[in-house]
């Protein structure tokens, strides 16, 4: 008697573990870029949202662009909220395609890089001469960083000294302390914190935009999960329960809206400019 009891607990404990291993396994891996350890934690309202939905999603945090990319070409992820530098180069080397992104409360959905210099320096003369021995400074596979700059023809020889930061604000902070002669930034950040700096100035900008914190899935995700976390994040726009308006609130949008590989255009064409292809390994 004591042995079948046994036996059957056993069995018990072993599809116990089964069915929490298909949990696990069932869970939708979004991967979110930060750098700074916290930063992550402003998304935790939007996955108690998708968590009522029926979506069973957890995050998986990157400390930068390139560290972000690691883990989405590894598989470790089925989607991620990516910078566009990012998202298009995995949509170029079809690994990957874009499936919404966010509404700021001010409207827009898309940035662009500017290019900034100390007050009184010369405006940006869309050449590759005006980096002519110059510190740039810019964060690394970032569209408005240093894909656009890579865009430009002849700028890696013409430049002094080619500085990565971690990210756009740091990039502002080092060039406000005169270690960097030029730097080129997300036009938001910029208009975030130029306040800070009246030392500095912008001389030139991109003459494109690109999508702004888009989702990208996984070609290798199930396209059925895909849909049901597009319906649930088109869905927030329209939501006004409390845990809508906590999401909302803590990432600062209006919602999230549709997007396609048509509004990559402009980013498709400066990466392809630096120089990304289907080879490329998120790295110059």
């Amino acid at each position: 008697m004591l042995r079948r009891v046994f036996i059957s607990i056993i069995f018990i404990l072993a599809a116990l573990a089964m069915l929490a291993g298909t949990a696990q396994a069932a869970d939708f891996k979004i991967a979110i870029m930060q750098d700074k350890v916290g930063d992550a934690k402003k998304f935790h309202p939007l996955l108690d949202y998708l968590n009522s939905k029926e979506v069973h999603a957890r995050f998986l945090t990157a400390r930068n662009y390139p560290a972000a990319a690691n883990l989405f070409a590894s598989g470790k992820v089925d989607a991620m909220f990516s910078g566009s530098g990012i998202a298009g180069s995995f949509i170029i080397k079809g690994l990957a395609y874009p499936v919404v992104r966010p509404l700021s409360k001010g409207g827009w959905s898309t940035y662009w890089a500017v290019v900034l210099a100390p007050k009184g320096s010369a405006k940006f003369n869309n050449s590759s001469s005006y980096f002519k021995d110059k510190k740039v400074i810019f964060g690394s596979l970032a569209s408005s960083g240093e894909i656009f700059f890579r865009s430009i023809p002849g700028s890696v020889s013409a430049a002094g000294a080619e500085l990565k930061a971690p990210s756009h604000g740091s990039a502002i902070k080092t060039l406000g302390k005169g270690k960097a002669d030029v730097a080129i930034v997300k036009n938001r950040v910029w208009d975030k914190m130029k306040y800070e700096y009246p030392n500095l100035v912008k001389v030139g900008e991109d003459k494109g935009a690109n999508p702004d914190g888009t989702l990208i899935a996984s070609r290798k995700s199930d396209p059925a999960i895909v849909a049901k976390v597009r319906e649930a994040l088109l869905g927030l726009t329209s939501d006004n329960s409390a845990l809508a308006m906590k999401a909302k609130n803590a990432l600062g949008i209006l919602g999230y809206i549709e997007t396609s590989q048509n509004d990559f255009k402009h980013t498709i064409e400066i990466l392809k400019a630096a120089g990304v292809d289907k080879d490329f390994n998120f790295k110059f």
